[in-house]
């Protein structure tokens, strides 16, 4: 049996590689999408002051330190069974928003847009940003990092630093912003809007009015039938920072919602032996293996599957975006894991109009931004969502906020099963009796996970009870001499 390995993954956070096995006649037997890596944050959280892991959890990777900032402050909240005031939530969600536009816009240009922009079978040396800002301009890129250094200025005027925020505490945030900070971050705001707006249409220029690539997001090699979930208000409009968890079939039917405390009785976790990463699946439905379809449990958890578990977007720019998006592909839902692209795009609208309307918001500027908590801690759970998927915290702690145990199921996991099965799909449509396998196929492989955006450091919770290990040792030349394995 041929074995074809990528390693490593590229364009993505964290560590990972895709092994392909062909069989006799040169077809794709089975693939498997690894993880190598184990971060053991769950366990490292254990023994700690509750209203530490805020912080500690931030601290998993650079990437998304304010999705866990966040879930951890909901958590912490729970379990001192305290409400902060209206103003700290409203700051937490506006450095949220600010967030989200700078991590989609990272996505969008960064990691998706060279197999957009430059071609999925580019040189490897021209796909990548710097490929892209040769290619569009200048002007593009300096967009580019302006968008991200407005969106960290926030951050930091709001959580204290520009990456791992610190300022959210049991019952809201430890200072405020003034009158001045608020018209800043208006102002910024409303130029991210503009920016949301010309990186639609640069999507729609670039990828929507080119045929090849709309086959490509159409056609069959990129799509699942799978159930979705993703949070949103009372209203089922999307929003990131707090509400319940819709959970919808593959028709688009709805089959519910959960608040963060019921997240056990919708989620369990599957575990295979070769990977480090956990397969979460919907528990009322079952796990039926890496299969479609209603009666697997399999559900996927990103901008694509948030826009079809709401019944809409919560402003009117991303609305009418929205309503384009399904009328372009024949309506709800859409099941063509490319369109997730295309769907971060409109979230990232949203992102930005949802900013301009907490900064405008008169509350903002109170001081009445922390409630002391009064009531012995117990146990709480924290939900958001993550760019890259819903992202749960649970704490367990002592009488003195002691944790004892901590559960992370995050974005990432949520969607180990679909990505396993859209890389093996993606494999299985490519690679075929005879096919000469090229890099630029094999990207195109590749392309399978990154429309879900993965970051891996955060989402490695399993142990499988051994520790693999592989050691090569070279003599003086670098010639490899011999290898020693453990558990491989």
């Amino acid at each position: 049996m041929e074995r074809i390995t990528i390693d490593p993954i590229t364009r993505l956070e964290g560590h990972g590689k895709i092994e392909i096995f062909l069989d006799k006649e040169g077809n794709v037997a089975n693939t498997y999408f690894q993880v190598p890596q184990l971060r053991g944050f769950e366990r490292f959280c254990v023994d700690r002051q509750v209203e530490e892991v805020p912080l500690l959890t931030n601290r998993i990777c650079g990437v998304c330190p304010e999705a866990h900032h966040m879930a951890g402050a909901k958590a912490v909240d729970a379990v001192y069974h305290v409400d902060p005031p209206p103003a700290a939530k409203k700051l937490r969600e506006l450095l949220y928003s600010a967030f989200y536009v700078t991590d989609h816009t990272t996505h969008f240009y960064a990691l998706a847009g060279p197999d957009f922009v430059m071609g999925p079978d580019a040189p490897v040396a021209e796909r990548n940003i710097l490929g892209i800002i040769h290619k569009v301009g200048l002007e593009i890129g300096g967009k580019v990092l302006q968008c991200r250094k407005y969106g960290h200025t926030v951050i930091e005027m709001i959580g204290g630093r520009k990456v791992h925020p610190c300022t959210s505490i049991p019952g809201g945030l430890t200072k405020g912003i003034t009158e001045e900070q608020r018209k800043e971050i208006e102002q910024m705001g409303r130029w991210s809007i503009e920016f949301a707006q010309f990186s639609l249409k640069l999507f729609n220029d670039i990828v929507l009015s080119n045929k090849a690539y709309v086959d490509l997001i159409l056609g069959d090699i990129y799509t699942h039938k799978t159930h979705y979930i993703g949070m949103v208000d009372e209203n089922n409009k999307i929003n990131f920072y707090d509400g319940k968890v819709s959970v919808v079939d593959p028709d688009g039917t709805r089959l519910g919602k959960y608040g963060p405390e019921d997240y056990t009785d919708w989620i369990a976790e599957h575990v295979e032996p070769w990977t480090y990463l956990k397969f979460p699946y919907l528990k009322k439905v079952g796990w039926k293996g890496f299969v479609d379809g209603k009666d697997s449990g399999v559900y996927c958890a990103t901008p694509l599957s948030r826009l079809n578990a709401a019944d809409g977007m919560a402003t009117p720019l991303a609305q009418e975006e929205y309503d384009k998006f399904y009328q372009t592909l024949g309506g709800k839902p859409v099941h063509q894991r490319l369109a997730t692209h295309w769907a971060r795009l409109i979230e990232l609208l949203y992102a930005a109009e949802r900013w301009v309307e907490l900064a405008t918001d008169p509350e903002v500027t109170s001081p009445n931004f922390h409630t002391i908590p009064t009531e012995k801690p117990t146990e709480g759970v924290g939900i958001v969502e993550a760019p890259r998927g819903t992202l749960t915290h649970h704490y367990w702690t002592d009488e003195r906020g002691v944790t004892t145990k901590v559960n992370l199921i995050v974005g990432t996991t949520n969607n180990y099963a679909p990505i396993s099965m859209s890389i093996n799909k993606a494999a299985s449509s490519l690679i075929k009796k005879g096919t000469v396998v090229t890099e630029g196929l094999l990207n195109m492989v590749e392309m399978a996970f990154r429309a879900y955006d993965p970051c891996l450091s955060c989402a490695t919770h399993s142990l499988p009870g051994q520790m693999p290990l592989q050691v090569t040792i070279h003599d003086a030349d670098g010639n490899p001499l011999e290898v020693l394995k453990q558990y491989c």
